[in-house]
């Protein structure tokens, strides 16, 4: 997953890199790092988003 496509599906999920990192138990700054293309998001975490992602399309949507 790039750079751009992790920031684009943060965005289009409405998290924030800081909320993410705190989920995932790290630091903001390592966030940060694959948001940029600074350092390499891990395989089990693209896996883990693409697994969550893939379940939030499926879901219906609440009518807002």
């Amino acid at each position: 997953m790039s750079a751009a496509d992790f920031r684009a599906l943060l965005a289009a999920w409405g998290w924030t890199q800081r909320g993410l990192a705190g989920w995932l138990g790290l630091a903001h700054n390592t966030v940060h790092r694959w948001a940029l293309g600074q350092a390499r998001i891990p395989d089990d975490v693209v896996v883990w988003l693409r697994s969550v992602g893939a379940r939030m399309e499926e879901a219906p949507r609440r009518p807002r």
